[in-house]
């Protein structure tokens, strides 16, 4: 009766569970403890269901990032209708901008996915077709999508991070060190850190910052 018990348990919530649920379930796990806490077997001990029983429903972990990535691209929301292209095209990346702030992890992930998933593909066709609609040819429509990269989907790898990890001492010193040999370096080093200087990188006005650069660029362009 006591062993019979927990496997009926286990049963029950396998009826009942769905591939949704499963994804939904990591994606909460990920933003909860990091993308690294993300197993099948910590997956399925939150479901409390057995490692194997997973397998029903994604066919591996690397099916599991796969739709992990699928749901956050599904919360990127479309862009109401315009005739402005650019305004239209400026507010689908910013949204998807804005989903993936609430999955830190996401960007990491999305980077080592070979085959996009159906949301994502979605998010493609919104900006081809805002491009297209806008009067972009198909050729500088396939430019544009190689110049906004993964801005297209809301993120961006910056070269370098310039925020603040020194103080006004430290970087000056630091600086001074510099100066001979690198002078730029060092320049930006000190106003990066300074009070009176750039302060702190804000990487959300960098990238809304580059986004227009690019918007800019491809309306002249498209001109």
């Amino acid at each position: 009766m006591t062993t019979e018990a927990p496997i009926r348990a286990d049963r029950d919530r396998r009826s009942t569970l769905t591939r949704e649920r499963v994804l939904e379930a990591a994606v909460e796990l990920a933003d909860h403890d990091g993308i690294e806490s993300v197993s099948m077997r910590r997956l399925a001990h939150e479901l409390g269901i057995e490692a194997m029983s997973l397998y029903t429903h994604v066919r591996s972990k690397e099916d599991l990032l796969d739709g992990m990535v699928d749901v956050v691209m599904a919360e990127a929301p479309s862009a109401a209708a315009t005739d402005d292209w650019k305004s239209a095209l400026r507010a689908t990346i910013l949204g998807a901008r804005e989903a993936l702030s609430r999955h830190p992890w996401a960007p990491s992930v999305i980077e080592t996915r070979v085959v996009p998933g159906p949301a994502t593909l979605r998010q493609f066709d919104r900006v081809m077709g805002i491009l297209r609609e806008g009067g972009f040819s198909l050729e500088l429509t396939h430019h544009a999508l190689h110049l906004l990269s993964s801005r297209l989907l809301g993120f961006t790898r910056d070269l370098f991070d310039d925020s603040p990890d020194l103080g006004p001492e430290e970087s000056a010193a630091m600086a001074e060190r510099l100066r001979p040999t690198l002078p730029y370096v060092a320049e930006m080093a000190v106003a990066a850190t300074h009070d009176e200087g750039l302060g702190g990188c804000d990487t959300d006005l960098e990238f809304v910052f580059s986004l227009d650069v690019i918007l800019d660029g491809l309306e002249r362009l498209r001109g």
